[in-house]
């Protein structure tokens, strides 16, 4: 039997694969699947709904419940337009960096994990290893959820902790913002802008709900935040436009206008209070476009809905991380993560990974060396634990 690879070299095979969200990851799901068959894991793949790509959870050791998850997607951010001085899919390391697409977020955890399960099979642990890998994290975890249903439904003995490794310099994460996004579509009624009370500006009524969210990140700012929103930067739920496309002349009121909106949430703040309190605000503005003219609409459809994770006093995936990393300081962060989504359904988790979360979707995207060792030495604990 060849000897096992290393963490660099199933790096660079991770990093081969460009798995951009838009695209399919199956062959990538494919040789990490014969790998973890090749090391005798139980392997599930879990497929997307239309085929295109999958989702992958693996067992090794005892068929007994209470191990631990290693959590990672396998979707990359595009490189499309970014001024790259390497070839994004090859791994290139040069002054104590490895760069490439996903080194940082997050095929260097990816690959580590793989690592890990190799490691774990190798000592006979005594306590279950599992590896969870998921796709269309780059666009609101919406991939997660099918794949952990399946792991509390399905086959494989239920894991107890989950260790989520977004990278953050292997510092013990132990709660981040949850979120929920909107595309919006604006339908106006056009005419010469000539005689704009005769018609509806699709644009300028998305004006309207851009500007309201304005108004919520003011007001939110101005608030006294709670205890725990006061943990985060910045200390509230805020509300974002990144997108926006709309009209087709100057002197016609817009027709059409689409815009993405989304919230970040603060743990401790429902999701469904914020669903109201935006669709209220759409149908206010809604009906008096059709006051106007009866054929314009406004349509909210929801294309993520991500939960928080809250801080666990005392939890099982925090106390594991805190031992095997010496960190006790006091993390949480305002992007979103699968750990919200382990822990809805019952699990214990946090995040800890390697790498820097300011590198994640940068062009010349890289993890230091140092990081990555310090993600080896990590997993070689983790497993040693397990083992006793």
């Amino acid at each position: 039997m060849p000897p096992p690879l290393t963490a660099r070299a199933l790096l660079d095979r991770l990093v081969a694969h460009p798995t951009v969200s838009r695209d399919s990851n199956l062959a990538l799901i494919d040789e990490v699947q014969d790998y973890l068959t090749g090391i005798g894991a139980k392997v599930i793949r879990v497929p997307s709904p239309d085929g295109t790509k999958a989702a992958l959870y693996a067992h090794i050791g005892p068929q007994v419940a209470g191990g631990v998850v290693l959590s990672g997607h396998t979707d990359v951010v595009p490189v499309d337009g970014q001024a790259w001085t390497t070839d994004p899919f090859t791994v290139v390391e040069k002054d104590g960096k490895l760069y490439g697409r996903g080194c940082c977020d997050m095929k260097g955890f990816d690959a580590l994990a793989l690592w890990a399960m190799a490691l774990a099979a190798e000592a006979g642990v005594k306590r279950p290893l599992q590896i969870a890998l998921s796709y269309d994290e780059e666009v609101g975890c919406i991939g997660a959820p099918v794949m952990i249903d399946h792991m509390v439904s399905h086959g494989l003995p239920r894991a107890d902790t989950v260790l989520v490794g977004e990278p953050s310099m292997m510092q013990v994460v132990t709660g981040h913002k949850g979120g929920v996004g909107y595309a919006v579509h604006v339908r106006g009624h056009e005419v010469h802008s000539s005689r704009i009370t005769e018609g509806v500006s699709a644009v300028m009524q998305a004006a309207r709900l851009i500007d309201w969210a304005n108004g919520v990140n003011a007001e939110r700012m101005a608030m006294v935040p709670s205890d725990l929103a006061a943990a985060f930067d910045p200390p509230f739920t805020s509300a974002h436009v990144g997108t926006i496309h709309g009209g087709t002349a100057h002197n016609i009121t817009a027709k059409d206008c689409r815009f993405d909106l989304s919230f970040r949430i603060v743990p401790g703040e429902d999701v469904d209070d914020w669903r109201a309190r935006f669709q209220q605000k759409v149908r206010r503005i809604e009906a008096e476009m059709q006051a106007v003219h009866p054929d314009t609409f406004i349509t909210a459809t929801e294309y993520f809905s991500l939960p928080g994770l809250t801080p666990e006093p005392m939890g099982r995936a925090e106390e594991l991380a805190r031992r095997l990393t010496g960190d006790n300081g006091h993390h949480v962060v305002s992007y979103g993560t699968e750990a919200g989504q382990f822990q809805e359904r019952g699990y214990s988790a946090c995040v800890v990974g390697p790498g820097d979360i300011a590198q994640a979707h940068q062009p010349d995207e890289y993890i230091t060396l140092a990081q990555f060792a310090a993600g080896e030495a990590f997993m070689r604990d983790l497993v040693a634990e397990l083992a006793r």
